[in-house]
């Protein structure tokens, strides 16, 4: 497990040139796209993500600044001429969206698009190289945050000096504070945790189902992680400083999920 590329950070209306949310895990050859806000095609070609990579993408949750370039995505894939198998994973919902929206516009896709819907929690996908697994979290609407599992590496990766075996990636997906989260992604190395607000909006975040940057930094330190980074700015926020400022104060290895950055996993 190579590390995350971060395509957007922002929260649901973009601003102060920031994307809907959408990141690129690599793990060895295989690329995954987790959330695919407003922009995300166009975020993927400014950051040079080979699309043909892209082998699964995981949607957590539908509200559009986390899915509605999907359809888009899908589409350009198809113009451009993919032919190998594409797995979408997301609430059982989004299939009968992306059928009618594929239908209405009469367009034939090249390749097999294959939608598996998520389940309550539990096991989500495996290959050669990871396993998933995903779980619920406390949203307003049924949403899903998902772990990424490397499975061990050859004595070959290892002396070519590629990533550890066994790195761990949590997507948190957005959730009010809740510490039974803590418990379901225990231990994990890295972790990705939203930040909508700042520490003094408590009650604003408690109200739309989000979270802020000391609640999210506790929630990290509570389950142990070894990594935190901290994303879904709200558009309120022009300068970001402030949220690592706090966060970085309950939970020291903080980092800013900024768009255009590969937080490699060492």
């Amino acid at each position: 497990m190579q590390g995350v590329t971060i395509l957007g950070n922002n929260s649901a209306v973009p601003a102060f040139d920031r994307h809907p949310t959408a990141q690129v895990l690599t793990v060895r050859d295989h690329l995954y796209l987790i959330d695919c806000g407003e922009g995300t095609q166009i975020q993927i070609i400014r950051y040079k993500i080979r699309r043909s990579k892209i082998h699964r993408i995981f949607i957590s949750h539908l509200h559009g600044d986390h899915y509605f370039g999907l359809i888009g995505l899908i589409n350009s894939m198809g113009l451009l001429g993919r032919i190998q198998p594409l797995h979408v994973h997301g609430p059982a919902p989004l299939w009968e969206i992306l059928q009618l929206q594929l239908r209405e516009a009469d367009t034939h896709l090249p390749f097999d698009l294959q939608f598996h819907p998520l389940p309550d929690e539990g096991f989500v996908a495996e290959d050669a190289h990871s396993t998933v697994h995903c779980f619920r979290t406390n949203h307003r609407i049924a949403c899903w945050g998902f772990l990424f599992a490397e499975k061990g590496a050859t004595r070959a990766d290892i002396a070519a000096g590629r990533s550890p075996a066994g790195r761990t990636y949590a997507f948190c997906a957005d959730t009010k504070y809740d510490p039974e989260l803590a418990e379901k992604v225990k231990g994990v190395d890295w972790m990705y945790h939203e930040t909508t607000y700042l520490d003094d909006l408590r009650a604003n975040a408690e109200a739309r189902y989000h979270s802020t940057t000391r609640q999210a930094a506790d929630i990290a330190l509570r389950a142990g992680a070894g990594h935190l980074l901290i994303g879904h700015f709200s558009s309120k926020y022009a300068d970001l400083g402030p949220f690592l400022e706090e966060a970085s104060e309950v939970f020291p290895n903080t980092l800013l999920a900024l768009e255009g950055t590969t937080y490699l996993f060492k």
